[in-house]
């Protein structure tokens, strides 16, 4: 009597194996560095976002206080600009809410907000001066840099995007 027996296959070859390791690396090649370019372009458009945002505020602010700045008139400190951001003013900047008086605004909700990138990410802090702005990253607590003078306002950080660009020339 002749049994005829069909070998099964179980598994797969070490050739077979090899060739599809082979593919996901070259698979995977290709999609990481796309992956952290995707990483970096996402930092550059908060940025871009946020600074619209801010921007925006501080002109609107400038437009209805008869082209001063927040912060510029007394104290000059964030505490100040975020206030007259935050809350209804009048004419003069001064944060109130009687009705009538206290007219414009708010021009912001939330607060500011947190730096997204460089080395103070998600920081909220803001810097005002007179002159510049300039980076100084060494301020830890420092994402935003104002100047109350000219309402220029930049990403405290001299770090590049993707494209080589300083995010403080944003």
């Amino acid at each position: 009597m002749n049994v005829n027996q069909s070998t099964k296959r179980r598994g797969f070859s070490l050739v077979e194996l090899v060739i599809v390791i082979v593919i996901i690396g070259v698979i995977a090649a290709i999609a990481v560095p796309r992956i952290s370019r995707g990483a970096k372009g996402a930092g550059a458009a908060s940025v871009r976002g946020s600074l619209a945002g801010l921007r925006n505020s501080i002109d609107m602010f400038a437009a209805e206080h008869g082209g001063v700045f927040p912060a510029s008139k007394t104290v000059n400190t964030e505490a100040e600009f975020l206030s007259q951001l935050l809350n209804k003013t009048d004419f003069a900047g001064v944060v109130g809410t009687t009705a009538g008086v206290h007219i414009y605004g708010p021009y912001l909700r939330g607060g500011l907000p947190p730096c997204p990138v460089g080395p103070n990410a998600g920081v909220k802090g803001l810097t005002l001066a007179a002159t510049g702005p300039v980076v100084n990253e060494a301020l830890t607590t420092i994402g935003w840099v104002y100047n109350y003078v000219t309402g220029d306002l930049i990403v405290n950080t001299d770090d590049l995007d993707e494209k080589g660009d300083g995010f403080d020339t944003y």
